[in-house]
């Protein structure tokens, strides 16, 4: 699963051949999170209040770039870093 950012103890990925609706997963030490890229809808898991707050401060700013990691990875392209939350 390619990392696309990390920040604050927060890992963002996504996998190459995942499912449909477009969404990324975050890590955050044992917690694990899937969120719907689009409507930034928690999908699965669960994340502590802070930690899920930062997650989706730092989706709502990058949401065009998560699309378009999300259609590199429908190709199998290497995806693109994105900023971290600071």
């Amino acid at each position: 699963m390619p990392e696309i950012s990390r920040f604050l103890g927060i890992v963002i990925a996504m996998y190459y051949d995942d499912h449909n609706p477009p969404h990324f997963h975050a890590r955050y030490g044992a917690h694990r999170l899937e969120v719907d890229i689009r409507t930034l809808a928690v999908l699965a898991g669960r994340f502590p209040p802070k930690a899920l707050g930062l997650v989706m401060e730092w989706a709502s700013l990058h949401q065009e770039e998560l699309m378009q990691d999300w259609d590199l990875a429908r190709q199998q392209a290497e995806l693109n870093k994105i900023a971290p939350l600071e």
